[in-house]
């Protein structure tokens, strides 16, 4: 996220200046979570930037007796803050929406390919994906039909990835071409899962730190796919906005927990062998090379019964203090848990069934995934129920040894496991980023 200086205090009604504009206009901004600064800027100002930081003219508002309001003012270019003006480039080693920071509005959709859509129909719409989610991501319009829901916005750090569900190779012919990491993910005894809201033969993720950004995003690709994909299932998810606290933390979750403390970094000496595939990799074919494999589950959260508990009680569940994600062992959020420790009375501080016990990848044999997750929240049921959770999306070069290792070891006895119900679920191989003058996919579609 970025990290956002508190503003001064100012008169009511005052527009706010950014006191630098100048390092605003260059995305000088503070990325949260570790994660290097992937965004970068064009140089110029883009059609939509120009719209963007045109100065309004004043508004005057009647009222009886007289005239109240804001007085009018000269038209003067403002610049965007930072938030506005943030872009990741949509070329290069690694999809965009794998590495960048949390971002503050998300959308998933999963596609399938209409009757009668093969290989060519594939090929061109992916063609018209990459083209599109190019010109988003540079905060310029779609190229047809655009709706101009973003038109006075910046890129917002806009990220669109695309990625492959185990059916697409069937509906195209491409079966030689699956990776065996794609196999169907096992069954979980908290699995509780929807199909209708479940896989897909395309999958779509989108991000951006501001909600209509991403709207727009999300249905130009969907107007996009016109005639050769219809939408299977979509969700849409959010984060905490960038600059909403005082110095970069690490996410909560709708728990209130802090959720993604132990994420790997890209300074790990292994982050590339954990997180990517290799370009000479023996078990996956030569066109996933640079990509990753995302596991996305839809996990609903019984909040109700959770907030019965104490925050002692939750502490225990999670392993960690709710205030500041240090674990029970004492230090702060970044120390070693101390999975020996004891109390005064012999028992462990840290309980054997504590989510962070079971998840530490020394416990898993080493596995480890990258977690970039979206909170959800659809509304109240009938009987007063939240219909909320997580959009749990985790990167990993290999899902077997990611994913399923750690998820089978919650099955066999987390204490978060009576709170949460997997209610959706999905796998995608995602190819590597495109180069210029190449669409993503293109080396499978087209190899």
């Amino acid at each position: 996220m970025a990290d956002q200086s508190i503003p001064e205090a100012r008169t009511p009604g005052t527009p706010q200046i950014p006191q630098t504009p100048e390092k605003a206009l260059n995305g000088e901004t503070a990325l949260n979570g570790g994660l290097p600064e992937s965004a970068s800027h064009k140089d110029g100002i883009s059609r939509r930037r120009l719209l963007g930081t045109a100065g309004a003219g004043g508004l005057m508002l009647g009222a009886a007796g007289g005239a109240v309001g804001y007085a009018a003012r000269p038209a003067e270019a403002t610049p965007l803050t930072s938030l506005g003006a943030d872009q990741v480039m949509f070329h290069g080693k690694h999809q965009p929406g794998i590495l960048q920071p949390l971002q503050a509005r998300g959308h998933v959709v999963a596609f399938d390919l209409t009757a009668g859509a093969g290989r060519k129909e594939a090929a061109a719409l992916l063609r018209r994906w990459s083209e599109t989610a190019q010109r988003l991501m540079a905060g310029e319009a779609a190229k047809q039909d655009d709706t101009d829901v973003a038109r006075d916005a910046g890129p917002a750090a806009l990220t669109i990835t695309f990625g492959f569900g185990h059916s697409f190779f069937a509906r195209t012919g491409l079966e030689k071409q699956r990776p065996v990491s794609l196999d169907p993910l096992p069954d979980f005894s908290s699995d509780q899962l929807d199909k209708a809201r479940s896989n897909g033969d395309l999958w779509v993720q989108i991000g951006a730190n501001d909600a209509l950004v991403a709207f727009h995003a999300l249905r130009a690709i969907q107007k996009d796919a016109g005639q050769a994909a219809k939408v299977r299932w979509q969700m849409n998810g959010f984060n905490r906005s960038p600059g909403a606290t005082a110095h970069p933390m690490t996410a909560r979750n709708l728990m209130g927990q802090m959720d993604g403390t132990r994420n790997p970094k890209p300074t790990d000496a292994d982050f590339d062998q954990r997180i990517f595939v290799p370009e000479s990799s023996a078990k996956d074919p030569a066109w996933m090379a640079d990509g990753s494999y995302a596991v996305v589950r839809r996990i609903r959260m019984l909040l109700d019964d959770w907030e019965q508990l104490s925050v002692k009680e939750q502490e225990d569940v999670i392993g960690r203090h709710k205030s500041d994600g240090a674990p029970l062992s004492g230090g702060t959020e970044t120390t070693e848990m101390d999975l020996e420790k004891t109390d005064k009375a012999g028992n462990l501080v840290v309980p054997l069934n504590a989510h962070a016990r079971i998840t530490r990848p020394d416990q898993n044999g080493g596995a480890a995934m990258l977690r970039r997750p979206f909170s959800y929240h659809d509304g109240i049921d009938a009987d007063g129920v939240p219909d909320a959770g997580l959009l749990f999306i985790c990167w990993q070069a290999d899902p077997l040894r990611g994913f399923v290792t750690v998820q089978r070891k919650l099955d066999r006895g987390d204490a978060l496991s009576k709170f949460i119900r997997h209610e959706a679920s999905g796998l995608f191989a995602v190819p590597g980023g495109a180069t210029e003058g190449e669409y993503v996919g293109q080396r499978l579609l087209e190899g």
